[in-house]
């Protein structure tokens, strides 16, 4: 009887792979966590995961291993080329750049770096971990026994099994970028993937490398910042801190500031706190959460300010949805065409769907709710009582500055409009209350 996938990668392949010089530790199996799908209305957890199957190559006996390939493997009687197709998503997800099929007895194989695929080979004709290396050096343009490639080989602080598969994908996507010299980096990552865990990792492994010199990580909101510095202590200790208005903070070495304390804008002369404390150049690395928020307009001070610095956008995912409004769909492609436009393609994507297949992120049923002013726009005559605020600055707007009317797209990014958030937390809080729509998964 021919042997199941499972078998062949037991009982053929493995055995081969160790011949060729790929030792267990050279071998990750990726596991994720059984998803969650949405049958009949009700959430249903899958037995098991998905099992990527990598291999890695290690520069010196004490480094961080380097994923570079992965092995699809196929029931024995199936032709080899038939799982490859399958396996460069999950390599596109891994990021890496060999992508290999087999059937125990013969291979194909996927280059990424010259996009050609091989005929059928038999497997005594596999790769050596130092092959895979060597084309991997060429494909990049690199050498990982470089000073600038010496980050890619710092090993997790709290080990490999403190991350998840795509979180070690996206910092080594970052890694290699710079170690080629491109200073400025995009991350699209779904909402809830661990964005601040990898920011702390990637930065974590650039100092324990001997260059970082001082970083900043930027956010937009108090809660936030308490939230990345609690993360950053964790790794940093007393090296990491807040930057707050009455301490601007010059002895540590990763700074969390929002872009209200740094009180930074487009005009330098709005800026005073941020120009005083923190001359130009002052950050080696600077990482910017929700980039979309402060890759431009008034807040880019703070890039122009450090041009030498790498600077990293981390951002979720484009949104790509059915019906809303024009200006909706103006507004995200703009977005997207911002970030691409200052920090260039991303370097690695780890969508929202990608999470809920995943099993990381919670499957979700979308329940959409209106409020009729979403749809018809308020005028300013209705608004003037009330007092007009800037979402910003909070400051009520004189007449002569308000527009004649107001869409859905302004409310609460151009002016606030408080009685319209309560009666949106009021119904969420009702549904919540009644919890007929929540199913709770083990």
């Amino acid at each position: 009887m021919p042997l199941n996938e499972a078998d062949t990668r037991a009982k053929l392949i493995d055995p081969l792979l160790h011949q060729k010089g790929w030792t267990e530790d050279l071998i990750s199996r990726e596991e994720t966590e059984p998803g969650i799908e949405i049958i009949d209305g009700k959430p249903q957890r899958r037995e098991k995961g998905r099992i990527d199957y990598l291999l890695r190559i290690r520069v010196n006996a004490n480094t961080q291993p380097i994923s570079v390939s992965l092995i699809e493997a196929k029931k024995e009687d199936e032709l080899p080329t038939k799982g490859l197709e399958q396996a460069k998503k999950y390599a596109r997800l891994n990021h890496v750049y060999f992508i290999f099929s087999s059937n125990g007895h013969r291979f194909v194989e996927y280059d990424s770096f010259t996009g050609k695929t091989s005929p059928p080979k038999l497997m005594s004709e596999f790769p050596s971990p130092l092959e895979l290396r060597i084309r991997v050096e060429q494909g990049l343009g690199i050498s990982f026994e470089d000073e600038k490639a010496k980050p890619l080989l710092v090993p997790y602080p709290k080990g490999e099994a403190s991350r998840r598969y795509y979180q070690d994908a996206a910092i080594r996507a970052a890694l290699e970028k710079i170690a080629t010299g491109r200073k400025r980096l995009l991350l699209y990552l779904a909402t809830g993937s661990g964005k601040t865990f990898i920011a702390v990792n990637l930065l974590k492994k650039i100092a324990d490398a001997g260059q970082l010199h001082r970083a900043l990580f930027l956010c937009d909101r108090d809660e936030l910042r308490s939230q990345a510095l609690g993360a950053f202590q964790n790794v940093f200790g007393a090296d990491a801190a807040a930057v707050t208005t009455s301490n601007p903070q010059k002895n540590a070495r990763i700074l969390i500031a929002t872009y209200q304390t740094l009180n930074v804008s487009s005009e330098e002369e709005d800026a005073k706190f941020f120009l005083e404390n923190y001359p130009e150049n002052y950050f080696s690395h600077i990482v910017i959460d929700e980039c979309h928020r402060s890759a431009w307009g008034k807040w880019s001070i703070i890039l122009k300010r450090n041009p030498d610095a790498i600077q990293v956008g981390l951002t979720a995912t484009p949104r790509h949805f059915k019906g809303g409004t024009a200006e909706e769909h103006a507004e995200d492609a703009q977005i997207t065409e911002d970030n691409i436009k200052y920090f260039g393609e991303p370097v690695y994507e780890y969508p929202m769907s990608q999470g809920i297949e995943d099993g990381y992120l919670p499957a979700c049923e979308i329940i959409r709710r209106e409020i009729n002013i979403d749809k018809t726009g308020i005028k300013r005559d209705d608004l003037l009582p009330l007092g007009i605020r800037d979402a910003t600055t909070g400051e009520i707007i004189p007449p002569d500055e308000t527009r004649e009317k107001y869409e859905a797209p302004s409310f609460e990014t151009i002016i606030q409009l408080p009685d319209r958030v309560k009666a949106m937390c009021k119904d969420l809080f009702d549904m919540f209350a009644d919890g007929s729509f929540l199913q709770v998964i083990d």
